[in-house]
């Protein structure tokens, strides 16, 4: 018998459908935020349950929006189809071209944004759909100026025109160069804020990310700090124009949705918890053990499926895949009920878009204590790879992220 044998018996629950959550609603109760993770943003089981039970918070507990690891303008246009006062989900979401493409313009979202489309019809008061990333610098300052050029617009875009919409180009300026657009990026920050939603937006967005490019070129973990408070700021604005009752569904890769604060990132997981109080933010990861993933062998290469070899022995899903059944859902019991398994300090693997499966046993790992980095956790032993909607090649002009393209 493995030593966390008895353990994971006693809180694992098959995962064989929707029905299944009917523990997991009551965990979440009238929490305010929901956060569900991905171990990875190239896998089927993923992407589908996470739809699942999306769809229940939604048509059950009256959720308001979904927020997403995406970019606003992108996300904008998928909010309009779903509404119903735009084209189809698939028209959409091929719409994302830059890379990594396969993150959202997948088989699995359209399912997802079919399904809402057709949930909001007739509703008055329709569920969005909203990016709460910051790499759309260029694309948010356009869509600011073609919907109200005031001069600090034009000057900001002035600025960053000089760099021909290459993040590289801006980000080894301001370290080698002393260049800087940032003054007149606040400056129209300032003039644009408490604007109407969509443009306020895209100003945060442009003054998040040339934060952001800054940071990254200094390297550690402050770019990855600036990005996720970025999110955790979109996403308190966005609940803020719901207003008083509103309720979030966010989705993310696990390494922004669970919670890091024995560490020296913040992720809006972490945020999320501060912000409005633990009691309203339910966060809930995702695991497997082996199988395949959508992902690039390096930062900007074509999209490729990729094995995913068994745990590392000693892993999270070493353990699960050793104790577990082939799909479960765990609910995390009260601290002082709480099992060894979501006390002790595990490595729990986490694939980015970068992925090298040779180096699988080397890196991918995050030391966690399982029980305080989420409030849930769904568990699949052996995964497939998602449904790529354009398996092209799309050049990329954007840095890696730290730590790996999550």
């Amino acid at each position: 018998m493995h030593r966390y044998g008895d353990e994971v018996a006693a809180i694992a629950r098959p995962l064989v459908d929707e029905g299944d959550f009917d523990v997991l609603l009551d965990r979440i109760g009238s929490a305010r935020v929901v956060m569900i993770g991905e171990a990875s943003h190239g896998t089927h089981e993923f992407y589908t349950w996470r739809a699942a039970l999306t769809r229940r918070l939604l048509a059950e507990r009256d959720f308001s929006f979904v927020a997403v690891e995406g970019d606003w303008p992108d996300c904008e246009r998928v909010d309009a189809s779903v509404r119903g006062s735009a084209g189809e989900p698939l028209e959409a979401l091929l719409g994302y071209v830059r890379w990594p493409t396969w993150m959202w313009a997948n088989e699995e979202t359209v399912d997802f944004a079919d399904w809402l489309r057709a949930f909001n019809s007739g509703r008055s008061a329709p569920v969005g759909f909203y990016g709460l990333d910051l790499y759309s610098m260029w694309e948010s300052l356009r869509e600011i100026l073609r919907a109200d050029a005031v001069e600090p617009a034009r000057q900001a875009n002035e600025c960053l025109g000089a760099y021909s919409e290459d993040p590289q180009s801006y980000a080894w300026a301001t370290k080698f160069l002393r260049a800087s657009c940032e003054d007149p990026v606040v400056r129209m920050l300032i003039e644009l804020r408490g604007r109407d939603l969509a443009v306020w937006q895209n100003a945060e967005v442009v003054a998040g990310a040339e934060h952001y490019y800054r940071a990254m070129v200094r390297g550690g973990a402050d770019s990855w700090n600036v990005r996720d408070r970025h999110m955790d700021a979109t996403l308190a604005r966005l609940l803020d124009h719901y207003g008083d009752g509103s309720r979030a569904v966010v989705w993310a890769h696990n390494s922004h949705v669970g919670d890091a604060n024995a560490t020296d990132q913040v992720t809006i997981g972490s945020l999320a918890r501060e912000r409005f109080g633990a009691d309203q933010v339910v966060l809930v990861g995702m695991g497997s053990h082996r199988g395949s993933v959508i992902a690039g062998r390096t930062w900007g290469a074509g999209m490729t499926e990729l094995p995913v070899p068994p745990g590392r022995p000693g892993s999270l899903e070493d353990i699960l895949h050793a104790t577990a059944p082939p799909s479960a859902l765990f609910v995390f019991p009260p601290l002082a009920d709480r099992p060894d398994l979501l006390v002790d300090e595990v490595a729990h693997r986490a694939i980015g878009v970068v992925y090298r499966p040779e180096m699988d046993q080397l890196g991918n790992y995050v030391p966690s204590r399982l029980g305080d980095r989420y409030d849930a956790f769904l568990w699949f032993d052996e995964t497939r790879a998602l449904r790529p909607l354009h398996p092209l090649h799309i050049d990329t002009h954007e840095l890696e992220t730290y730590p790996s393209g999550v």
